[in-house]
């Protein structure tokens, strides 16, 4: 019996080389930056944006219409997204919606109960972020409605990132105040946060596929896939992966210390993508049915850090970690670059 979904009006397509995307920020989308990158679209490989919906700091990046089930976060950042979507349309561009779920100051502050608290304060990371407890359902179904949002907007792919706990968890588990929630009656500290998790990741997959012909990512730590699990984010690399439709490793060179017996992996963008993609590739072919393998891959310099640490990224850095891929049987990646300005004369297909 064939499975009727929500006509969002639009007829955007699968890739058939598979997605070659960029990340695009509200401002980006919403502004002049977004005819660039549609050129960059159009005189190049690349065929798919990843675009800011819910942002990092848990603001919607438009305005919601009276009929949308979402709660009053919306910014002016993308002033038309129907227009917005018209233009990703008549550009053959493939959408995806970028949704970071479990850092979100703007939901912690309103719901402290929903956070984790220290002496009755909602917790702050270093950066002054504040993260929602993926423990509490509600946080879940927060998530999951702004999702569907965006699913009848028109995207293609809910991509949800942050699906973890705050860096470091493992540390302050047992000093700061929150809820388990059914979560805290079996297993340690570290299967509980897995556990989590990948529920969410379960249940929100789930609820959009029921309803929606959309598929389902997940960002993820590289160094997940090298650990049985992380232990105090509550990613499990093989678990997520079992649950969506695509898997995106951030394996940005600059991110990793010394690994796979590379000193200074930022000087070594080929090598270090090509050890990566060799784990991941074992661990995914364990899976019955694994995802698409869709990698964030850099596209920006990492002059953090230090003198003799790192190395501008530009053309040949770039090709390197696309041949790194395509040589590991990887076809798919997303570059990223907070500020969008992606290197000119790329060869995406090298």
């Amino acid at each position: 019996m064939p499975r009727f979904y929500y006509d969002t009006g639009y007829d955007f397509t699968y890739p058939e080389d598979g997605v070659k995307g960029v990340y695009v920020t509200g401002h980006s989308a919403g502004g002049a930056r977004f005819e660039e990158l549609l050129n960059l679209m159009d005189n190049t490989d690349l065929n798919s944006m990843v675009i800011d919906i819910k942002e990092d700091h848990g603001n919607l990046t438009f305005q919601p219409t009276e009929d949308m089930d979402v709660p009053d976060i919306g910014t002016n950042m993308i002033g038309d997204p129907k227009a917005m979507m018209d233009k990703l349309d008549e550009h053959d561009v493939y959408p995806i919606a970028r949704i970071v779920v479990f850092k979100d100051t703007v939901l912690a502050e309103n719901k402290p109960e929903w956070s984790f608290q220290d002496n009755g304060k909602v917790w702050k990371n270093g950066a002054s972020e504040a993260f929602v407890n993926p423990y509490v359902k509600e946080v879940w179904d927060y998530n999951v409605n702004i999702a569907k949002e965006a699913a009848k907007m028109g995207f293609k792919e809910i991509q949800f990132d942050y699906v973890r706990f705050p860096e470091g968890f493992e540390t302050r588990d047992e000093k700061l105040d929150y809820s388990r929630g059914e979560f805290g009656e079996e297993g340690n500290n570290i299967d509980q946060r897995v556990t989590a998790v990948t529920s969410f990741v379960e249940y929100a997959r789930k609820e959009l596929q029921q309803e929606f012909d959309v598929d389902v990512s997940v960002d993820i730590f590289g160094y997940s896939a090298t650990l049985e699990e992380a232990p105090g984010i509550g990613q499990n690399f093989s678990k997520i992966a079992n649950n969506v439709d695509v898997i995106s490793s951030m394996i940005y060179p600059s991110h990793w210390t010394p690994y796979f017996g590379i000193d200074k992996p930022d000087l070594h963008p080929y090598e270090l993508t090509r050890e990566y993609a060799k784990v991941e590739n074992e661990v995914l072919d364990q899976l019955d049915q694994p995802p698409v393998s869709r990698p964030w891959i850099q596209d920006f310099t990492a002059s953090w850090l230090g003198s003799g640490n790192y190395q501008t990224y530009g053309v040949e850095e770039v090709e390197a970690q696309i041949r790194a891929l395509n040589d590991s049987g990887i076809d798919e990646f997303l570059l990223w670059d907070a500020s969008n300005s992606y290197t000119k004369g790329v060869d995406y297909t090298p």
